[in-house]
Protein backbone atom coordinates (compact mmCIF):
# COMPACT_ATOMS: atom_id res chain seq x y z
CA UNK A 1 0.00 0.00 0.00
CA UNK A 2 1.32 3.37 -0.94
CA UNK A 3 1.78 6.63 1.37
CA UNK A 4 -1.14 8.22 -0.15
CA UNK A 5 -3.38 5.24 0.32
CA UNK A 6 -2.47 4.81 3.82
CA UNK A 7 -2.98 8.00 4.37
CA UNK A 8 -6.61 7.78 3.05
CA UNK A 9 -7.80 4.05 4.58
CA UNK A 10 -6.30 4.36 8.24
CA UNK A 11 -7.71 4.31 11.32
CA UNK A 12 -7.16 8.60 11.22
CA UNK A 13 -8.57 8.98 7.90
CA UNK A 14 -11.36 7.29 9.20
CA UNK A 15 -11.73 8.96 12.08
CA UNK A 16 -11.73 12.03 9.89
CA UNK A 17 -14.23 11.45 7.52
CA UNK A 18 -16.51 11.02 10.69
CA UNK A 19 -15.53 14.39 12.37
CA UNK A 20 -15.90 16.11 8.60
CA UNK A 21 -19.28 14.36 8.09
CA UNK A 22 -20.78 15.06 11.37
CA UNK A 23 -19.98 18.95 10.94
CA UNK A 24 -21.35 19.14 7.18
CA UNK A 25 -24.14 17.46 8.15
CA UNK A 26 -25.20 19.62 11.39
CA UNK A 27 -24.33 22.81 8.88
CA UNK A 28 -26.24 21.38 6.27
CA UNK A 29 -29.44 20.83 7.94
CA UNK A 30 -28.97 24.39 9.81
CA UNK A 31 -28.74 26.59 6.98
CA UNK A 32 -29.91 24.06 4.20
CA UNK A 33 -26.43 24.14 2.37
CA UNK A 34 -24.99 20.79 1.10
CA UNK A 35 -21.43 21.41 3.15
CA UNK A 36 -18.99 21.30 0.71
CA UNK A 37 -17.58 24.45 1.57
CA UNK A 38 -16.78 22.24 4.80
CA UNK A 39 -15.71 19.16 3.33
CA UNK A 40 -13.80 20.23 0.72
CA UNK A 41 -11.01 22.23 2.33
CA UNK A 42 -11.17 19.26 5.04
CA UNK A 43 -10.26 17.20 2.80
CA UNK A 44 -7.41 18.63 1.61
CA UNK A 45 -5.90 20.10 4.47
CA UNK A 46 -6.27 17.26 6.64
CA UNK A 47 -6.07 14.10 4.22
CA UNK A 48 -4.14 15.72 1.19
CA UNK A 49 -6.95 15.38 -0.83
CA UNK A 50 -6.34 16.65 -4.74
CA UNK A 51 -8.74 19.38 -5.29
CA UNK A 52 -10.86 17.85 -7.81
CA UNK A 53 -10.80 14.75 -5.91
CA UNK A 54 -12.32 16.35 -2.64
CA UNK A 55 -14.81 18.23 -4.83
CA UNK A 56 -15.85 14.90 -6.38
CA UNK A 57 -15.92 12.89 -2.94
CA UNK A 58 -17.94 15.97 -1.35
CA UNK A 59 -20.55 15.96 -4.24
CA UNK A 60 -21.34 12.39 -3.63
CA UNK A 61 -21.87 12.65 -0.32
CA UNK A 62 -24.70 15.69 -0.31
CA UNK A 63 -26.46 13.42 -1.56
CA UNK A 64 -27.58 11.32 1.49
CA UNK A 65 -27.15 14.32 3.93
CA UNK A 66 -29.65 16.69 1.17
CA UNK A 67 -32.21 13.38 1.09
CA UNK A 68 -31.98 13.71 5.17
CA UNK A 69 -32.33 17.39 5.52
CA UNK A 70 -35.01 17.42 3.12
CA UNK A 71 -37.35 15.17 4.66
CA UNK A 72 -36.35 16.79 8.07
CA UNK A 73 -37.57 20.02 6.53
CA UNK A 74 -40.87 18.05 4.98
CA UNK A 75 -42.15 17.22 8.02
CA UNK A 76 -42.71 20.78 9.33
CA UNK A 77 -44.08 21.50 5.83
CA UNK A 78 -40.83 23.72 4.78
CA UNK A 79 -40.40 22.13 1.16
CA UNK A 80 -41.34 24.10 -2.21
CA UNK A 81 -41.21 21.06 -3.87
CA UNK A 82 -42.41 22.45 -7.71
CA UNK A 83 -40.10 25.28 -7.36
CA UNK A 84 -36.88 22.99 -6.17
CA UNK A 85 -37.23 21.08 -9.32
CA UNK A 86 -37.33 24.19 -11.59
CA UNK A 87 -34.51 25.46 -9.44
CA UNK A 88 -32.77 21.60 -10.42
CA UNK A 89 -33.56 21.94 -13.68
CA UNK A 90 -31.94 25.22 -14.15
CA UNK A 91 -28.96 24.14 -12.19
CA UNK A 92 -28.02 20.93 -14.32
CA UNK A 93 -28.45 23.10 -17.40
CA UNK A 94 -26.22 26.05 -15.94
CA UNK A 95 -23.04 23.11 -14.60
CA UNK A 96 -22.93 22.45 -18.23
CA UNK A 97 -23.03 25.87 -19.74
CA UNK A 98 -20.47 27.27 -16.47
CA UNK A 99 -18.12 23.64 -17.21
CA UNK A 100 -17.49 24.75 -20.98
CA UNK A 101 -17.20 28.54 -20.23
CA UNK A 102 -14.09 27.30 -17.47
CA UNK A 103 -11.46 27.66 -19.80
CA UNK A 104 -12.39 31.37 -20.97
CA UNK A 105 -13.07 33.00 -18.07
CA UNK A 106 -10.63 34.43 -15.61
CA UNK A 107 -11.22 32.43 -12.47
CA UNK A 108 -9.51 35.12 -10.43
CA UNK A 109 -12.08 37.31 -11.56
CA UNK A 110 -15.32 35.28 -10.76
CA UNK A 111 -13.96 34.82 -7.49
CA UNK A 112 -13.93 38.49 -6.61
CA UNK A 113 -17.33 39.14 -8.34
CA UNK A 114 -18.69 36.39 -6.04
CA UNK A 115 -16.98 38.00 -2.99
CA UNK A 116 -18.91 40.98 -3.83
CA UNK A 117 -22.07 39.04 -4.09
CA UNK A 118 -21.64 37.30 -0.47
CA UNK A 119 -20.90 40.65 0.96
CA UNK A 120 -24.41 41.83 -0.38
CA UNK A 121 -25.88 39.11 0.86
CA UNK A 122 -24.19 39.46 4.13
CA UNK A 123 -25.28 43.18 4.45
CA UNK A 124 -28.88 42.51 3.12
CA UNK A 125 -29.48 39.51 5.79
CA UNK A 126 -29.47 42.28 8.62
CA UNK A 127 -31.39 44.47 6.94
CA UNK A 128 -34.39 41.72 5.64
CA UNK A 129 -35.75 39.09 8.23
CA UNK A 130 -37.86 36.80 6.61
CA UNK A 131 -41.34 35.59 7.88
CA UNK A 132 -42.06 32.30 9.27
CA UNK A 133 -45.36 32.49 7.89
CA UNK A 134 -44.11 33.46 4.48
CA UNK A 135 -44.40 31.25 1.62
CA UNK A 136 -43.36 30.71 -2.54
CA UNK A 137 -46.47 31.90 -4.43
CA UNK A 138 -45.84 29.98 -7.73
CA UNK A 139 -46.53 32.07 -10.98
CA UNK A 140 -45.72 31.28 -14.56
CA UNK A 141 -43.01 34.68 -13.85
CA UNK A 142 -42.25 33.03 -10.48
CA UNK A 143 -41.34 29.69 -11.89
CA UNK A 144 -39.35 31.70 -14.90
CA UNK A 145 -37.20 33.97 -12.63
CA UNK A 146 -36.79 30.50 -10.87
CA UNK A 147 -35.14 28.48 -13.76
CA UNK A 148 -33.27 31.61 -14.31
CA UNK A 149 -31.76 31.29 -10.84
CA UNK A 150 -31.51 27.90 -10.80
CA UNK A 151 -29.44 28.12 -14.39
CA UNK A 152 -27.34 31.31 -12.49
CA UNK A 153 -26.50 29.16 -9.65
CA UNK A 154 -25.71 26.12 -12.14
CA UNK A 155 -23.25 28.09 -13.96
CA UNK A 156 -21.57 29.19 -10.79
CA UNK A 157 -21.39 25.98 -9.39
CA UNK A 158 -19.42 24.80 -12.57
CA UNK A 159 -17.13 27.43 -12.39
CA UNK A 160 -15.71 27.59 -9.77
CA UNK A 161 -17.64 25.02 -7.49
CA UNK A 162 -19.86 26.46 -5.39
CA UNK A 163 -22.07 24.73 -4.06
CA UNK A 164 -25.82 25.86 -4.58
CA UNK A 165 -27.50 26.17 -1.04
CA UNK A 166 -25.05 29.23 -1.09
CA UNK A 167 -26.36 31.44 -3.40
CA UNK A 168 -30.27 30.12 -3.45
CA UNK A 169 -30.94 30.05 0.33
CA UNK A 170 -30.38 33.88 0.50
CA UNK A 171 -31.89 34.26 -3.13
CA UNK A 172 -35.21 32.45 -2.03
CA UNK A 173 -35.63 34.70 1.29
CA UNK A 174 -34.09 38.06 0.29
CA UNK A 175 -35.96 38.27 -3.89
CA UNK A 176 -38.57 35.83 -3.51
CA UNK A 177 -39.87 36.49 0.18
CA UNK A 178 -39.87 33.14 1.43
CA UNK A 179 -39.38 32.14 4.80
CA UNK A 180 -35.96 30.69 6.12
CA UNK A 181 -37.01 27.45 6.67
CA UNK A 182 -38.74 27.31 3.11
CA UNK A 183 -35.26 28.09 1.37
CA UNK A 184 -33.61 26.05 3.35
CA UNK A 185 -35.79 22.68 2.88
CA UNK A 186 -36.30 23.63 -0.90
CA UNK A 187 -32.52 24.45 -1.15
CA UNK A 188 -31.65 20.92 0.39
CA UNK A 189 -34.14 19.47 -1.98
CA UNK A 190 -32.88 21.00 -5.24
CA UNK A 191 -29.13 20.16 -4.39
CA UNK A 192 -30.03 16.36 -4.95
CA UNK A 193 -30.67 15.63 -8.47
CA UNK A 194 -27.58 18.18 -9.33
CA UNK A 195 -25.31 16.27 -7.20
CA UNK A 196 -26.30 13.12 -8.10
CA UNK A 197 -25.94 14.27 -11.85
CA UNK A 198 -22.19 15.80 -10.92
CA UNK A 199 -21.32 12.57 -9.28
CA UNK A 200 -22.39 9.86 -12.44
CA UNK A 201 -19.78 12.85 -14.08
CA UNK A 202 -17.20 12.45 -11.78
CA UNK A 203 -17.15 8.69 -11.30
CA UNK A 204 -16.49 8.55 -14.92
CA UNK A 205 -13.56 10.96 -14.96
CA UNK A 206 -12.41 8.58 -11.57
CA UNK A 207 -13.18 11.83 -9.10
CA UNK A 208 -14.54 10.43 -6.56
CA UNK A 209 -14.00 8.32 -3.59
CA UNK A 210 -16.80 6.52 -2.98
CA UNK A 211 -15.70 5.28 0.47
CA UNK A 212 -14.44 8.15 1.92
CA UNK A 213 -18.11 9.69 0.41
CA UNK A 214 -19.94 6.48 1.91
CA UNK A 215 -18.45 7.36 5.55
CA UNK A 216 -18.86 11.01 5.54
CA UNK A 217 -22.18 10.68 3.95
CA UNK A 218 -23.49 8.36 6.12
CA UNK A 219 -21.84 10.55 9.21
CA UNK A 220 -23.52 13.47 7.86
CA UNK A 221 -27.15 11.79 8.33
CA UNK A 222 -27.11 11.45 11.91
CA UNK A 223 -26.19 15.40 12.40
CA UNK A 224 -28.60 16.90 9.18
CA UNK A 225 -31.69 16.21 11.15
CA UNK A 226 -30.69 17.85 14.06
CA UNK A 227 -29.54 20.82 12.42
CA UNK A 228 -32.43 21.38 10.81
CA UNK A 229 -34.32 20.85 14.04
CA UNK A 230 -32.31 23.46 15.68
CA UNK A 231 -33.41 25.62 12.63
CA UNK A 232 -36.99 25.48 13.78
CA UNK A 233 -36.09 26.64 17.06
CA UNK A 234 -34.23 29.87 15.98
CA UNK A 235 -35.43 33.11 15.36
CA UNK A 236 -35.25 34.58 11.99
CA UNK A 237 -33.22 36.86 13.02
CA UNK A 238 -30.96 34.81 14.59
CA UNK A 239 -30.64 32.70 12.04
CA UNK A 240 -29.88 35.41 9.72
CA UNK A 241 -27.22 36.35 11.88
CA UNK A 242 -25.38 32.61 11.93
CA UNK A 243 -25.85 32.70 8.18
CA UNK A 244 -23.99 35.69 7.66
CA UNK A 245 -21.34 34.85 9.64
CA UNK A 246 -21.96 31.17 7.34
CA UNK A 247 -21.33 33.33 4.25
CA UNK A 248 -18.01 35.89 5.92
CA UNK A 249 -16.25 32.40 5.92
CA UNK A 250 -17.23 31.42 2.72
CA UNK A 251 -16.20 34.80 1.53
CA UNK A 252 -12.92 34.87 3.22
CA UNK A 253 -12.15 31.45 1.68
CA UNK A 254 -13.12 32.68 -1.94
CA UNK A 255 -11.03 36.11 -1.31
CA UNK A 256 -7.91 33.77 -0.48
CA UNK A 257 -7.93 31.99 -3.80
CA UNK A 258 -8.51 34.78 -5.68
CA UNK A 259 -5.35 36.03 -4.08
CA UNK A 260 -3.59 32.98 -4.85
CA UNK A 261 -5.01 32.89 -8.49
CA UNK A 262 -3.69 36.45 -8.85
CA UNK A 263 -0.30 35.72 -7.61
CA UNK A 264 -0.04 33.04 -10.37
CA UNK A 265 -0.97 34.41 -13.15
CA UNK A 266 0.82 37.82 -12.31
CA UNK A 267 3.93 39.37 -14.02
CA UNK A 268 6.60 37.40 -12.37
CA UNK A 269 4.66 34.00 -14.17
CA UNK A 270 6.41 32.90 -16.96
CA UNK A 271 4.80 33.09 -20.01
Amino acid sequence: MSDAETLTRGPRAYLAFIGIGLLAGLLSGLFGVGGGTVIVPLLVLLLQFDQRLAAGTSLAAIVPTASVGVISYAVSGSVAWVPAIILAAGAVVGAQIGTRLLPRISQTALRWGFVGFLLVVIVSLFLVIPSRDAVLELSWITGIALLVVGVGTGILAGLIGVGGGVIVVPVLMLAFGTSDLIAKGTSLLMMIPTAISGTVGNMRHRNVDLRAAAVIGVSACTTTALGAWLATLLDPAVGNMLFAAYLVVIAVQMALKAIRGRKKDGPASPK
